[in-house]
């Protein structure tokens, strides 16, 4: 059976996008965890809005940034042209993330009910899989963008919204016209991408464990 280096370096790049673009996804579409937070941040007390006016807000901006709705909403909340603009913007990768997510792990999938019926196999580096040098390389950057973010997170804060929104303004929020960001303090977002990271180097524990049973199995 031939084995073929490219197909295993474009295999462990698959596994990377999915662990990565799945990590990101959870945390979007899983919306009670937001709603976990409402009590503990006190976002009743600091805003005076009630948990079900909280929550309607939160799930009206979160169904127009997923795609449900193409009219954009924040419940009772104001909202600014500007701060529009903002989540449209926030539509786009979001939207992005999911397609890339869905597609990616349909793509490992495919090719795990492919590899038995073709005769070509990835090529296995140092006799690890793809699964393993894909998952390795993401835990490995990530974890080191963990600790560097960890140590100043305001910092990283601002560096993500400058790659990601480049030249752009208009997600610093006044809440006075767009009161969304009321109940979307800062440490929301930092519990995000520690969910996120937990959930990435989770996924790439797996994965890595996955390859080495499988390797084991073949020996």
């Amino acid at each position: 059976m031939r084995k073929s280096k490219s197909l295993s370096v474009l295999l462990s790049c698959l596994t990377a996008l999915f662990i990565l673009t799945g990590s990101i996804a959870l945390p979007i579409v899983l919306r009670p965890f937001y709603y976990a937070h409402i009590g503990p941040l006190a976002l009743e007390q600091s805003t005076g809005l009630s948990r079900e006016q909280i929550v309607r807000s939160y799930d009206e901006m979160m169904d127009f940034c997923t795609g449900r709705t193409r009219e954009f909403s924040t419940g009772i909340l104001p909202w600014s042209e500007s701060g529009r603009a903002h989540f449209e913007d926030v539509r786009g990768l979001f939207l992005l993330d999911l397609w890339a997510a869905a597609i990616t792990g349909a793509l490992l999938l495919g090719w795990q009910l492919l590899v038995r019926k073709i005769h070509l196999q990835p090529y296995r580096f140092r006799n690890r899989g793809f699964a393993f040098w894909g998952s390795v390389g993401l835990g490995c950057g990530f974890l080191l963008v963990g600790a560097l973010a960890a140590t100043d997170f305001s910092r990283a804060f601002l560096v993500f919204h400058s790659l990601f929104f480049p030249g752009k303004t208009n997600w610093l929020f006044d809440p006075r016209t767009d009161a969304i960001i009321n109940i979307l303090p800062e440490v929301f977002f930092r519990n995000c991408a520690i969910f996120i990271l937990v959930l990435m180097i989770l996924m790439c524990t797996l994965f890595i464990l996955w390859d080495l049973r499988k390797a084991t199995n073949s020996d």
